[in-house]
């Protein structure tokens, strides 16, 4: 079965030609033209890939970006009109996987996506994978600890996820921001520290019981379960 993306665009003369690229390319393809139509949409269907603009007449394309990273692990590709670098950075920040400013190829859109649907079909992971008393829903990016889900971003997610496949053993900052940020980062040991202390006030909120990271001064940071 053809792989099923979602097109979130306003523009219908915009939206006809991406969609009449995708299905060239054997990709199922279902467009919106408002953002509330696509919630509906996500609601009732699955889809293989979601196409967002950002600017919309009842809302942005980083909402759902926002809302869906949350919820899964959905390949995203945002698209925009203005080309600026605030829209491509938050965009990435909120865990977009890829990113085209207007205007652009549709043949390179539709490369784009197939290149993001080859990704995640490749790095698929394992769905499941528990350490008492977490649990990583690899499949979702979703962390779980005694049973209620955490509202992580992207790179805490990616930070808790490394802590815990290595529980017990001190993770060097350089580590933890390879885990997390990858080759996208220029990124100092500061912005490790940062999303630790936050996500170290989630996993407090979640469980007041307990401190589950702890510092080793001048070495890292290491998970107690």
């Amino acid at each position: 079965m053809s792989a099923h993306v979602l097109l979130l665009e306003d523009d219908p003369a915009i939206a006809r030609t991406v969609a009449y690229a995708l299905e060239r390319e054997g990709l199922r393809t279902t467009h919106s033209l408002l953002l509330q139509d696509a919630r509906n949409l996500l609601r009732h269907g699955a889809f293989d890939l979601l196409v967002l603009d950002v600017g919309l007449p009842d809302g942005s394309g980083l909402d759902l970006c926002r809302e869906v990273r949350a919820a899964g692990g959905t390949p995203v590709l945002m698209l925009s009109a203005h080309g600026e670098e605030i829209d491509r950075v938050l965009g990435l920040e909120l865990g977009a996987d890829d990113y085209l400013a207007k205007p652009f190829s549709p043949r390179e859109l539709a490369a784009r996506v197939k290149a993001l649907l080859r990704r995640a079909a490749v790095q698929a992971p394992a769905p499941l994978a528990r350490t008492a008393p977490f649990l990583d829903d690899r499949a979702g990016q979703r962390m779980v600890l005694h049973g209620r889900p955490l509202a992580l971003t992207r790179r805490e997610y990616r930070l808790l996820a490394c802590l815990l496949a290595g529980a017990g053993r001190i993770h060097a900052r350089d580590t933890l921001l390879a885990a997390a940020w990858g080759d996208e980062s220029d990124s100092q040991d500061r912005t490790v520290d940062t999303h630790i202390k936050t996500l170290r006030a989630k996993l407090r909120e979640a469980d007041p019981t307990r401190e589950y990271i702890s510092t080793h001064r001048g070495m890292g940071y290491c998970l107690d379960v």
